[in-house]
């Protein structure tokens, strides 16, 4: 999968991602400070998936209607980096089945998906 992970992403879950063979940019590596408005468009420019613990992204893809291949957030009370790699560990497989193309909402106890209307990406 190709994710644009936000800049609240810890390295250890942005290097766990790149181990298991997925496509990772990290907005803390390429454009630290990047505002959340101006990272939707890259997101759908690379076509990546976009991982996050901040809600401002439903304001903008959900409220506005701003396009974007997929968003996963993540609402977890923890910030510990090695609780965070533990549970995306063992929910990464139900997380991932259903990121591409929905809103994901992962809490400690559940995973809601919400279906996004599809997005015109060029090749």
């Amino acid at each position: 999968m190709r994710i644009l992970a936000d800049e609240n992403i810890d390295a250890p879950i942005v290097a766990w991602l790149r181990s298991e063979g997925h496509d990772v940019t990290a907005v803390s590596e390429m454009a630290p400070g990047t505002d959340d408005a101006s990272i939707l468009p890259i997101a759908v420019e690379q076509k990546r998936v976009v991982m996050t613990f901040d809600s401002d992204f439903g304001e903008l893809v959900i409220r506005r209607r701003l396009p974007v291949p997929g968003v996963i957030l993540l609402r977890l009370r923890t910030r510990d980096p090695n609780m965070l790699l533990e549970f995306m560990r063992t929910t990464w497989a139900t997380i991932s089945r259903f990121a591409v193309g929905h809103f994901v909402v992962v809490t400690a106890g559940n995973v809601r998906i919400r279906p996004l209307p599809p997005i015109d990406v060029k090749s």
